[in-house]
């Protein structure tokens, strides 16, 4: 680079005329091609000057950030997706594990609901066993008593039939033992 620079002012040096103009158009000229190839040299330089040493290193900080960024977005959107994985996995297992839960309670509550009715259902069926025993034996007593009593108004009428029908009053221990006998007979 130093090389071309002495060169371009050696050149400049050695030519009088390099930024004279002459009529009609310069550029075709050949004694002023020296000055435009030391303008070109020295604009063109400036600019691959420029560009190799500003914007070309800005332009690569920036692809080089850009690229930084986006590789940390990356593996955090890959972090982040593994996470979400994680806890998509165990948000399943907790509702496979709630779902276990639920269905042992239901089964729980109905076992406990059917043990329940169970015994009310026994419950039930001893008082009503005791009722109708109970009814049973006042079925029974009043039986008992209504075949006495029964008896006792058969010989009353059976007496009062009989002295009215024949005038006298029939043995009271005869019309007892007879009306016993069809008692037994029928089965009461």
């Amino acid at each position: 680079m130093k090389k071309i620079f002495c060169l371009i002012i050696l050149c400049a040096y050695y030519e009088r005329n390099v930024l004279a103009a002459e009529a009609g158009m310069p550029q075709l000229d050949p004694a002023y091609w020296p000055s435009q190839a030391f303008w070109l040299i020295v604009i063109f330089s400036l600019i691959y000057i420029l560009i190799s040493k500003i914007f070309i290193p800005k332009i690569k900080s920036n692809l080089d950030l850009r690229e930084d960024k986006i590789r940390k977005d990356l593996e955090e959107a890959k972090m982040l997706k593994e996470e979400s994985e994680k806890k998509l996995k165990k948000y399943n297992s907790l509702i496979q594990a709630g779902k276990i839960e639920v269905k042992k309670i239901i089964a729980d509550g109905r076992e406990k609901l059917n043990n329940d009715i169970q015994q009310k259902r026994r419950e039930i069926e001893e008082k009503i066993e005791k009722e109708t025993k109970s009814a049973e034996k006042e079925i029974i007593n009043f039986k008992k008593n209504s075949i006495n009593k029964i008896s006792s108004i058969s010989e009353e009428v059976a007496s009062n039939l009989v002295k009215d029908i024949f005038g006298e009053s029939p043995n009271a221990s005869s019309v007892k033992a007879t009306i016993s006998q069809i008692v037994k007979d029928s089965k009461i």
